[in-house]
């Protein structure tokens, strides 16, 4: 199937870089939040991210002023009637995602492709919300949506092969390379492998093991990858991480993916990373600061 029309429900970090990618291609683009202050920030930010681009020669002035011509925002759900695929970037809890998908199922046309940004929730848990789960599939992007390649396409227990492959061809439009989950198992390839190396140096670090940054820097040098597991936490958000392991725990029951008391003592005092000023790094000054005593 031909997809022109996209709409994104909600406008946050995930929403807007979707919505932002999706406009850059060529796509007319709503997207979609419960308050105008919160489609506003929404827009600001990817207005301030398509002027990055732009400044470093990323981008041409046509296709900066192009896609922002291709975005519009909404606080109206219903105004998916007219959308060939409907992108959900809302908080990572299944409730609130079922009661959204339930309402774009009765709003949207019986082409319309539900796909699902959830990090961690199996789609099929998903779909049972709405009367066409062959048009539902998982679409999950990495943080920041613009700058990270990936993007899994997991099929749910009943997703048909139609709505795949339109799901993959839509991502690898919008600049990114795909991965295809092909059993619908909580946590998918990236973060079933990456949470439970990130709880497992929570732990470290509650336990005086290592500070934060030797931590890091064992991962970076013995592992060769491009940041350590716990500058990769902060950056991603902590309560991110925290809720993606709550959903696959909750489906597997596996221990390996039950948050760490530190993990969720941090959540509980706001001390989420980067986008709060402190996590398992100082970010106040600008910088990436150690403030660890062990």
């Amino acid at each position: 199937m031909e997809i022109k029309n996209v709409f994104v429900v909600g406008s946050g970090l995930m929403g807007g870089g979707i919505a932002q990618v999706s406009a850059t291609a060529g796509y007319e683009v709503k997207m979609h939040d419960v308050e105008e202050k919160f489609t506003a920030k929404g827009l600001q930010a990817v207005e301030g991210s398509l002027g990055k681009f732009l400044s470093k020669e990323k981008i041409t002035q046509e296709q900066h002023d192009t896609a922002l011509a291709n975005l519009s925002t909404t606080t109206d759900l219903a105004d998916a009637s007219d959308a060939d695929l409907v992108v959900e970037a809302v908080f990572e809890n299944l409730d609130v995602k079922k009661e959204v998908f339930g309402k774009l199922d009765g709003i949207c046309p019986a082409h319309t492709i539900l796909a699902t940004n959830t990090s961690a929730i199996p789609i099929s848990s998903i779909a049972a919300a709405t009367g066409r789960p062959d048009r539902v599939v998982g679409t999950h992007f990495f943080s920041p949506v613009p700058l990270m390649r990936l993007c899994e396409i997991i099929r749910g227990l009943q997703t048909s092969e139609e709505t795949m492959a339109a799901a993959e061809a839509w991502a690898q439009s919008v600049g990114k390379e795909t991965v295809r989950v092909l059993k619908d198992h909580a946590g998918f390839i990236a973060n079933r492998l990456y949470l439970p190396m990130g709880c497992e140096a929570a732990r470290m670090l509650e336990a005086g093991v290592a500070t934060p940054e030797d931590i890091d820097k064992a991962m970076r040098k013995g592992y060769n990858l491009p940041m350590g597991p716990l500058e990769l936490a902060d950056m991603t958000g902590i309560d991110v991480l925290m809720n993606a392991c709550t959903a696959i725990y909750n489906d597997t029951g596996d221990p390996k993916f039950y948050p760490p008391p530190l993990m969720r003592r941090m959540v509980a005092a706001g001390l989420l990373g980067r986008k709060t000023g402190k996590g398992y790094y100082d970010y106040s000054s600008g910088k990436q600061e150690s403030y660890w005593e062990l």
